[in-house]
């Protein structure tokens, strides 16, 4: 039990450590338009590959159902 407090403790003041340097120097959130760009490029993509997948396996499901 001992050591369990004692590792607890440490995590603890790491936690508080680092939110302590953060509140120091805070993240302006300032995101990229690129970044933007490729977030919505890869999510639009997912979504057609998704899409894709939906519809072929509707089209053949009949066929797929005596596999």
């Amino acid at each position: 039990m001992k050591y369990t407090a004692l590792r607890s403790c440490r995590a603890v003041r790491r936690l508080a450590t680092r939110i302590e340097e953060a509140t120091r120097q805070p993240d302006r959130g300032d995101i990229s338009i690129t970044t933007v760009i490729i977030w919505v490029a890869a999510v639009g993509g997912a979504l057609a590959i998704a899409g894709t997948i939906a519809v072929v396996i509707a089209k053949y499901n009949l066929s797929l159902s005596g596999i």
